[in-house]
């Protein structure tokens, strides 16, 4: 049974709302909250989704014999063999996903330490730059290094659904993907809400008036970096996850760190409702260009494929003009204790 072309669209509107949400949070904590510029946000993301592009197959290999075939020079057979076992075998999905998942959290959180380092000794457009070369280093191993996950070609990954009708795999998914940008939701407000938001802050806003109340901004910022880079992992492995596949030309600055700071610059920074609406504004307006755009080709006195951008580009100025805080700009908060809960 086929699905309706609008159901479709907003399955696949969710989906991505819910990866770029995760995403973003995670910037937010490190960019709004804690004031880190980290441009090199797609580190995380790439790390998770290259987590996702091996992970499965060495799961796999215990539970199917795969006959010589290797993940990358048999990919199509090898992905094949891995969903046919899957269809017989649900229950093993659950058990290969969350090692997988784990595994992208400890990548993520040890990536995020590392390129925390810089932050200790580097301020503003230095330390941008530096991290936006971290975030440049996985791209860069990942198109010329094939055995990992396919160089410029890519690989397929097995479909963990593949034991659900055709019919629900695609809603499944994208509610799999809601559910789990839900709770980090979730548990990030609650996280921001408590004494360490205020300390995020604090960090943020004056470190050395920190020092001198005997905080140390130094291990804030690693813990902070480490925690986002666990978050970014997490969305990178449910992007991977979601469009069944990992190119690592695909995980570019553009899409995996520019526009996650556009998201939050306009919804409104350390504020976490602000950071869902920007995202969901953001995703909504480049689904609607890319779903309509054969509809306006030849209306406009410009290529289409540049409408995407155009538009994009001019809610951000018409919101930095009106609302130069973000649509929900950062309110003071009374903190709540954790004990207390």
């Amino acid at each position: 049974m086929a699905l309706d072309p609008a159901v479709i669209f907003i399955g696949d509107l969710v989906a991505i709302f819910s990866v770029y949400l995760i995403i973003n949070l995670s910037l937010n904590l490190e960019f709004g909250f804690a004031g880190v510029p980290n441009f090199g946000k797609v580190l995380a993301v790439a790390a998770g989704a290259f987590v996702m592009g091996t992970i499965p197959f060495m799961m796999f290999g215990i539970l199917v014999d795969y006959g010589g075939l290797e993940p990358v020079d048999d990919n199509i057979m090898l992905v094949h063999q891995i969903n046919a076992y899957i269809s017989a075998h649900p229950e093993s999905v659950l058990g290969v996903f969350v090692v997988t998942l784990i595994v992208a959290v400890a990548v993520g959180g040890l990536l995020g330490l590392a390129s925390a380092y810089p932050a200790i000794r580097l301020r503003g457009d230095y330390l941008a730059i530096t991290l936006l070369g971290f975030g440049e280093i996985i791209r860069i191993v990942g198109i010329n290094h094939t055995p990992l996950v396919g160089g410029t070609l890519g690989i397929s990954i097995p479909d963990m659904l593949a034991f659900m009708p055709n019919e629900y795999r695609f809603l499944t998914a994208s509610f799999v993907l809601l559910a789990f940008a839900g709770v980090i939701y979730l548990l990030v407000a609650r996280f921001t809400k408590s004494p360490v938001g205020r300390l995020l802050r604090a960090t943020r806003d004056d470190d050395l008036a920190l020092q001198t109340l005997g905080r140390d901004h130094v291990k804030i910022k690693f813990k902070v970096m480490m925690l986002a880079g666990m978050l970014g992992a997490v969305g990178g492995v449910m992007y991977a996850s979601y469009v069944e596949g990992v190119v690592a030309f695909g995980y570019d600055r553009l899409n995996w760190t520019f526009l996650p700071f556009v998201m939050i610059i306009v919804g409104g920074m350390a504020n976490n409702k602000g950071v869902l609406v920007g995202t969901l504004l953001f995703v909504a307006i480049r689904k609607l260009v890319i779903y309509y755009n054969d509809s306006l080709d030849g209306l406009l006195p410009f290529d289409i494929i540049w409408l995407d951008y155009l538009a994009l580009g001019g809610l951000m100025i018409l919101v930095l003009i009106f609302r130069p805080h973000g649509i929900l700009p950062e309110r003071p908060q009374k903190t709540e204790s954790l004990e207390k809960g």
